[in-house]
Parts: structure tokens; sequence; C-alpha cells
């Protein structure tokens, strides 16, 4: 596997000079980014992006910077599932946005990893 040094890794990313957006609530190791990779936040991998009550406040508190950040990413916004409530579709757009936050940063994270371990 291409990612196996971050199954065992529960150091903190900002340990490693990786700064998380404010709307990650809480602070990611490699292990959490590669579970997050692996299955989506969906899986169980992180709660706060599927949790109702926790991706609502945090879309009220971070929803534009969450939006912008998906656009940039993916050149749009895409539509939550027709019929969705407004609390699943808080957790549709930070789900997201999350996701790809970590797809593209396992790269950098794993260049710290590789660095760190030389030190």
């Amino acid at each position: 596997m291409e990612y196996q040094e971050f199954w065992d890794n529960e150091t903190d990313i900002a340990d490693l000079d990786i700064n998380q957006p404010g709307w990650i609530a809480s602070e990611l190791s490699p292990h959490d980014m590669i579970a997050i990779y692996d299955g989506g936040c969906a899986s169980g991998a992180y709660m706060p992006a599927v949790t109702y009550h926790q991706a609502s406040t945090t879309m009220n508190d971070h929803g534009d910077e969450v939006l912008q950040f998906i656009e940039d990413h993916m050149g749009e916004v895409p539509q939550p599932p027709a019929g969705e409530s407004w609390r699943g579709i808080a957790v549709f757009y930070l789900s997201c946005a999350v996701e790809l936050w970590v797809y593209s940063h396992m790269g950098t994270v794993k260049a710290a990893i590789a660095e760190a371990d030389q030190e």
C-alpha cells in the first residue's frame, strides 16, 4: 500500500507543521487521514462531519469557507441529493470538504512523515 506508514502514525499533523482549516473540528493524525482517504467520512473515520448537530454547527460557523474550498478544488459546488434535509445538506458539504482536504494533503503529509523519520 502506498500510504502504509499512515496507519501506525497517531502524531497530530500540526506537529508535522501541517495546518488544517478551522472547519476540521479535531486535530487529525496521519492515521485519521488514511482512514478518511480509504473510506470517506461516512465510514466513521471522521464523525464530526457526519453527526448532524456537529456538522450543522460547523457549517453555521464556517459554511462560506467550506463552500469556497469545495468550489476552489472542484471548480463548482456539487448539488446535494434531492430531498435532503438541512442537516443532511450540512453533512453532505462538510464531508465533501474534509475528504477533499485530506486527498489534497496526502502527499504533503507523507513527505512530512519521511522528513520527521530522518531527523
